[in-house]
């Protein structure tokens, strides 16, 4: 006999079986900290708030969303390595401003301006930076890009069936790009999800150390 999965969200408790989604209306900036004070230590449940739809939504990402961000943040610090960068990155992370927006990407780096957010445990985007780049996983839910324009994110990544979309923050909003800027000189677009999706059947070390061989040799 199947048993229905309980979902249980208040402002002292949220519990959600993996690979679900709600949506909260007519929700307020006050609800929003109140779910994030409730969640505790369930850092695997993700919380968005958009003040001008005035939606709070909820999410409980599955194996291999787990997965599939933690090979392509890899893959990441690999090309950051390679290019003899410095960079700052957070997982997980609440980027909020107040009584406007908050998301919780999955990966963020700071690369331009790392050294500004050194040694911080939480981000105040009133005072701080916003990450250069953000990157998102979408597999049981759907990136809000008008909250990252609140949050004035320059990039955002977004991941969902094989393929990685690149969006650019312009005076009028997000805009897709075809190469990362970033990565100028790398086509991460097409280059990254054939290691991400190799991790998933080969193993995460294995996609690795093939694609810093590929760095290597210039393959």
């Amino acid at each position: 006999m199947a048993f229905p999965m309980l979902v249980s969200v208040s402002r002292d408790h949220i519990q959600l079986p993996v690979g679900s989604t709600i949506t909260l209306n007519d929700q307020t900036w006050a609800d929003y900290e109140a779910l994030l004070t409730s969640r505790r230590d369930a850092a695997a449940i993700k919380i968005r708030f958009n003040a001008q739809t005035q939606q709070i939504v909820i999410m409980a990402p599955m194996a291999g969303h787990g997965n599939r961000i933690d090979t392509l943040v890899d893959l990441v610090k690999a090309l950051l390595r390679n290019q003899n960068r410095d960079w700052h990155s957070y997982d997980p992370v609440t980027l909020k401003r107040f009584q406007e927006a908050g998301a919780e990407p999955d990966a963020c780096f700071y690369i331009q301006n790392w050294r500004a957010v050194l040694g911080k445990e939480r981000l105040d985007l009133a005072t701080d930076p916003p990450p250069d780049l953000a990157i998102e996983m979408d597999l049981t839910s759907l990136t809000d890009l008008a909250v990252y324009q609140v949050l004035a994110v320059p990039e955002v990544w977004i991941y969902r069936q094989g393929q990685l979309n690149l969006y650019g923050l312009t005076a009028g909003g997000y805009e897709k790009l075809a190469t990362s800027p970033t990565f100028p000189t790398v086509a991460v677009k097409t280059l990254l999800p054939e290691y991400v999706e190799r991790a998933w059947v080969a193993g995460s070390s294995v996609a690795l150390r093939e694609f810093e061989q590929s760095l290597q040799t210039g393959d």
